[in-house]
């Protein structure tokens, strides 16, 4: 996934594939790729894998909702007879539900939550997963949940990039969705800074939760406070993404309701657009546009926004490969957009793709050619995973 270019639509031709490869690793960095013959020479010690094998980038999942507490069964049963998000929500269940469970729940509670899921990620090739906040909503609940990823991210071996989605919602007892936001600003951003729990902030916009207007002022406050800066964007309705080529974003995320102006607004502000395929497929919903936005020129990232009510699978490949099928995506953009293109969505510039200086994070499958791994939808797994944390590397 080496040399290819960062933005637009690609071909499997742009794929750079090494046959009978060695990869050379010191220290969870890879020194070189090359024939295995020639690089065993140069190695103080070789694993040689005995069974036709193809090594990929680690994936890295860049949206997701992965501490929490609490399950939303019902609401999937509610969704299946027809109730629609707002329904679901004024009946006591929706993100409210989460959050009064994630409450409830100890930050130990949380974090061990956290490795289990940790543990299943791995399984499935990822090796860098951002983890927002947003079950507490309220200054001690947030800061928990994020010392409880924190914590997760010390005890395990996939690299936990961490979120502070604390504008999910307005809770009670605020009326005010402008004085929740001035809350957060002047009680929770110092802590942030002080305790350096996260150097990213998210805010959900749309119908029912912010609008562009109230979060126009927080997110600036927050570039101005030094956080990167992404947004919820377009799920319901259009806006989000116009905000976020406005403020120059980081990323939008969602993007189902989006259109081309909207593209073309992003790519002239080189905003990253995620889509989040598990969300479509958890909710019945259509996806989001991939196939016009690669041809806009955008840099497209898809992620697993596994949650535990609209995104409830968590598994990103097996995602990707069904959105590439509907939309038409080549298997390099593919590929592209749960590897190299993601690391640069997290602003990550150590990973995503096998070439020397880089983190030895790969995922290694029992296949001949790459193409078999989206050819069988996720349920080809990976029968090695290597990461860099495992060599006692820390994030950078």
């Amino acid at each position: 996934m080496a040399n290819l270019p960062s933005h637009g639509p690609l071909h499997d031709a742009d794929l750079h594939v090494i046959k009978d490869a060695g990869i050379l690793m010191a220290n969870g960095r890879i020194l070189a790729i090359a024939h295995f013959d020639s690089l065993r020479q140069e190695a103080a010690a070789y694993i040689e894998i005995d069974f036709p094998a193809v090594a990929l980038p680690g994936y890295i999942d860049a949206h997701t909702h992965l501490c929490w507490a609490g399950a939303r069964y019902e609401d999937y049963a509610r969704r299946l007879e027809g109730l629609t998000y707002r329904e679901i929500a004024a009946q006591g269940g929706g993100i409210l539900d989460t959050v009064r469970h994630t409450r409830q729940a100890s930050q130990v509670t949380l974090e061990q939550e956290l490795l289990k899921r940790c543990t299943l990620l791995q399984s499935q090739g990822v090796t860098t997963c951002e983890v927002k906040s947003g079950y507490g909503l309220t200054v001690s609940d947030e800061i928990k949940i994020l010392q409880a990823i924190r914590q997760a991210n010390l005890k395990q071996t996939v690299e936990l990039i961490p979120t502070c989605l604390a504008a999910h919602v307005c809770p009670a007892p605020f009326t005010n969705p402008t004085e929740y936001l001035t809350y957060l600003e002047s009680q929770l951003f110092p802590v942030l800074l002080q305790e350096q729990l996260t150097k990213r902030m998210d805010i959900f916009i749309d119908e029912g939760f912010f609008t562009v207007e109230e979060a126009r002022g927080y997110l600036q406050h927050a570039q101005a406070q030094g956080f990167q800066i992404a947004i919820h964007a377009d799920q319901f309705s259009r806006g989000g993404a116009a905000l976020a080529a406005e403020l120059k974003a980081l990323s939008a995320d969602h993007l189902e309701m989006s259109t081309l102006e909207d593209f073309q607004n992003m790519q002239k502000n080189d905003v990253i657009p995620i889509v989040l395929p598990g969300c479509s497929l958890g909710m019945g919903r259509p996806m989001a546009p991939a196939r016009q936005m690669l041809d806009c020129g955008l840099s497209l990232v898809m992620a697993s926004d596994w949650n535990p009510g609209t995104a409830p699978m968590g598994y990103l490949l097996l995602q990707a490969a069904v959105m590439g099928m509907a939309q038409h995506l080549t298997m390099a953009e593919t590929l592209a957009a749960i590897t190299v293109r993601a690391a640069r969505a997290l602003q990550l510039t150590d990973r995503g793709q096998l070439s020397s200086g880089m983190r030895c994070d790969c995922a290694i499958y029992p296949c001949r050619d790459f193409r078999e791994i989206l050819y069988h939808q996720g349920s080809l797994k990976p029968a090695r995973v290597l990461t860099a944390k495992q060599f006692g590397v820390k994030n950078e």
